[in-house]
């Protein structure tokens, strides 16, 4: 008998492909159908932190205004038409958890750990099992400095843990020069989970109307080695669950990154090619798989190609290519 269930960030999950955080899981009638094709579990499209922001000042200048109170700052958001993103989010949280028993897990996409954070308490009491902070700062900005990048980290998950109980999963940047140190230090804080990678804008150049395009939307099938190696190297030394994130687009991939050491997967580049029954070639091939080579459940088999099991412990580590062009000759 198989069982291809599993915790992750201490919720149970009945299989560990996630739906990531996309325009697919942004509404009731697309979560449905990704649980009736067998989803582990589902983030919500990301609420901006300028959109919660800006929607949370909206609403302190009409309850100001209402009782007569008057600043020069106010006057600065007098005009903005916000549209209730908010409630809606809510709203969907709570619809989400009556029809649905996969965990339900909401995201932000931040940048720094100001005004927006005790909003994160009605996320909470909408009845969300977790929440996912995609960070995501700005690295190639050139004012940036290397220190001022994982403090805001180490901010953004103090700020929120003040105000929720419920697990929270960081899904980060792979930008960082002593990589390996600094997300096993990330780990050992409250957090609950780490998502490697954040997929970022990545701009292209059309050469015939000379400007600037958005041309990789999509993650491609050969973007996993930078998730895939990173979670060899962390496996046993992170303190948090591991999810593995950019490139998954089938079940080759995410036995991969099981075998390196991965909780979960997540996916949505496929979804977006394939349709929402894609997850269930995923987990029917993860099945078959499992029964070839004698696996009950993930446990007996996760983790066993991390690099302080293998017995090849250079293999993830090494950085040059010499040692294969050699063998080549």
């Amino acid at each position: 008998m198989i069982d291809l269930s599993l915790k992750y960030m201490g919720l149970t999950l009945s299989n560990p492909i996630i739906a990531s955080s996309s325009g697919l899981t942004n509404s009731l009638d697309n979560i449905i159908k990704l649980a009736e094709n067998g989803v582990g579990a589902v983030v919500l499209q990301s609420l901006y932190e300028e959109e919660i922001v800006t929607e949370l000042k909206q609403n302190f200048r009409d309850i100001s205004l209402k009782n007569n109170v008057q600043t020069e700052s106010m006057n600065f958001y007098k005009n903005i038409n916000v549209e209730d993103t908010l409630t809606s989010y809510l709203s969907l949280i709570t619809n989400c958890k009556k029809r649905l028993k996969i965990p339900i897990i909401a995201s932000i996409n931040c940048i720094s750990s100001d005004y927006w954070p005790y909003f994160t308490e009605l996320i909470q009491k909408s009845g969300a099992d977790g929440l996912e902070l995609n960070i995501s700062i700005n690295t190639y900005d050139p004012n940036y400095k290397t220190n001022q990048s994982i403090e805001m980290y180490y901010k953004i998950i103090e700020a929120v843990k003040k105000h929720i109980t419920i697990p929270i999963a960081i899904k980060i940047s792979p930008f960082f020069s002593e990589i390996t140190s600094t997300l096993t230090k990330l780990s050992e804080t409250e957090i609950d989970g780490m998502v490697l990678f954040n997929k970022f804008y990545s701009p292209d150049i059309d050469i015939n109307k000379v400007k600037l395009i958005d041309d990789h939307k999509y993650s491609s099938e050969n973007d996993y080695s930078l998730p895939l190696r990173s979670i060899g190297v962390l496996s046993k030394r992170a303190h948090c669950d591991l999810s593995a994130s950019t490139g998954i687009h089938n079940s080759e991939v995410l036995i991969k990154m099981l075998l390196a050491g991965a909780k979960t997967v997540h996916i949505a580049s496929v979804l977006y090619k394939n349709g929402f029954e894609h997850l269930g070639k995923m987990r029917f091939e993860l099945e078959t798989w499992m029964k070839e080579h004698n696996y009950s459940t993930i446990n007996d088999f996760r983790g066993i190609l991390s690099q302080d099991v293998n017995i090849n412990q250079a293999a993830h580590s090494r950085v040059q290519f010499m040692q294969h062009y050699n063998e080549k000759g």
